[in-house]
């Protein structure tokens, strides 16, 4: 057998590099690989320069010059750490202005999305309760999503109930959801294939089925209130769960009824997720009246909003605790 019979010609070796026969051309003209010859005067490459030549098409996808990868390839540690700090400045100052520009383009999308028309007369208005002290409160904005969010103790399960009793029609979903609605849906034929039908879709973006997701599903289903108040909507839910109901309930379609989300968990309100169309109504930790926060970096609440969401393993090791004063109201 040849000597050359383990040897690659330039086009297979740039085939198996991933490169063109072109690039490694360059590398020999700038000294970076020195390519065997045959007794023909042929190129070839051997285990060695292709070894080589791989380091040098690694370090080009790093984005070193050709000008730069020869002392990296030498090891000169004299040479080696000015080259790889100055490149490292470089990619550092040219993944700002990357971040500069997608900042940029978030702002004008945020700019031409849809919002939600605010009408000249509240949609709703009362006296908040305690926590609060009967300040009045006024929703111009009904959303297809609606979260409320807050630490806790701030009030938001009562400005929840209160939103319920006055909105027409609107339905309270309270926390503790009975098991015993899994059962029931037996009486329903019709309600039931909707939720298996939703159940499936969910599966498919990785939800597993439980007691708690069914439960939920049913009242998202089910014929009649024209607005839904979900308390804790993560209840009984793991992150993929969650994550996958918040996709299947942005894809409703035109029409589908409005929904109060009230949650602590960022998988359900994630910010760099939520849609313009969509409204966040935060209750602060000191008890002033709820405000509206735009899911926008440097909006107004936007940080503190942020900080009173949780991951679902965290929101799980504080599962069951609630703010609790005696004798309240």
């Amino acid at each position: 057998m040849s000597a050359f019979a383990a040897f690659l010609s330039p086009s297979e070796a740039a085939r198996r590099l991933g490169v063109s026969a072109k690039a490694l051309r360059l590398y020999e003209t700038h000294g970076l690989v020195r390519p065997s010859r045959s007794a023909a005067g042929w190129r070839a490459y051997g285990p060695d320069e292709l070894a080589r030549a791989a380091r040098i098409v690694a370090l080009r996808k790093l984005g070193l010059g050709l000008g730069q990868i020869g002392p990296v390839l030498g090891g000169d540690a004299q040479d080696l750490e000015p080259t790889l700090a100055a490149h490292q400045a470089a990619l550092e100052s040219r993944l700002r202005e990357l971040s500069g520009m997608v900042e940029g383009v978030r702002g004008l999308r945020v700019d031409l999305a849809p919002r939600p028309a605010r009408a000249s007369d509240p949609i709703v208005a009362f006296d908040l309760p305690w926590p609060w002290g009967g300040e009045r409160f006024e929703l111009h904005v009904l959303a297809p999503i609606n979260f409320i969010t807050g630490p806790l103790g701030c009030g938001k399960t009562r400005l929840a109930l209160r939103l319920a009793e006055t909105i027409p029609g609107a339905v309270f979903l309270p926390m503790e959801r009975a098991s015993d609605d899994v059962a029931a849906l037996d009486a329903d034929p019709q309600l039931k294939a909707k939720v298996d039908q939703a159940l499936a879709s969910l599966a498919r973006e990785g939800a597993p089925r439980s007691d708690a997701l069914v439960v939920l599903l049913a009242a998202l289903e089910a014929e009649g209130p024209p607005v839904l108040v979900i308390d804790m909507v993560e209840q009984g839910l793991d992150q993929p769960a969650q994550m996958a109901v918040m996709t299947y309930l942005r894809r409703r379609g035109p029409g589908a009824r409005p929904l109060f989300l009230m949650t602590r968990s960022n998988a359900i309100l994630d910010l760099a997720l939520a849609r313009p169309d969509e409204a966040i109504l935060f209750c602060p930790a000191n008890h002033s009246p709820p405000m509206m926060v735009e899911a926008r970096p440097g909006a107004p609440g936007y940080e503190v909003v942020g900080s009173c969401l949780a991951s679902p393993q965290v929101r799980a090791r504080t599962e069951g605790m609630i703010a609790w004063r005696p004798g309240a109201a």
